[in-house]
């Protein structure tokens, strides 16, 4: 049974919607409404993060965890919050977050990529704002490779003169 039938003793009225160019209900529309999402994908060192911004109380879940229960340090959590805080949108939007990959604390960093992506989504003007905060800028620090010939990166074998 679809959430049109559903609705039931509803007043249906035919309404053209912007976006296919068809007649569509009232209840359809008001439906697709509340499906409206902004997408963003944040990265960081090796994590991933797709993260979702639906309308609502500012419930916030990364894989499927509450937001305290993931991020532990309160480092992590400023981190990942700061999109949200310094656009005073926090309490706007439910936030779902994907991540995968990485540490925990890169993780943290892609979260708040995806977010102020998502957010610029949302409204583009933002991006002014969260670009003099340098949050839209992703982090290109990654670990370097181990070069053959030596033991790290950087680190030389001990050399031996005879």
């Amino acid at each position: 049974m679809s959430a049109v039938q559903k609705a039931g003793t509803a007043k249906f009225r035919k309404v053209k919607h912007a976006w296919f160019g068809k007649l569509l209900n009232t209840c359809e529309v008001l439906i697709m409404a509340e499906l409206v999402q902004y997408y963003g994908t944040g990265r960081r060192k090796t994590a991933i993060a797709r993260v979702f911004l639906r309308p609502g109380s500012g419930e916030f879940k990364v894989n499927g965890k509450a937001f305290d229960e993931y991020f532990v340090t309160p480092s992590q959590r400023i981190a990942a919050k700061r999109p949200l805080v310094s656009t005073d949108s926090a309490a706007t939007f439910n936030v779902l977050a994907n991540v995968n990959g990485g540490g925990v604390s890169g993780q943290a960093d892609a979260v708040r990529l995806g977010i102020t992506r998502a957010l610029m989504e949302f409204n583009t003007e933002l991006r002014k704002q969260l670009k003099a905060e340098g949050m839209v800028t992703r982090d290109p620090r990654a670990k370097e490779r181990k070069k053959y010939g030596q033991k790290g990166a950087r680190k030389r074998f001990q050399f031996s003169k005879r």
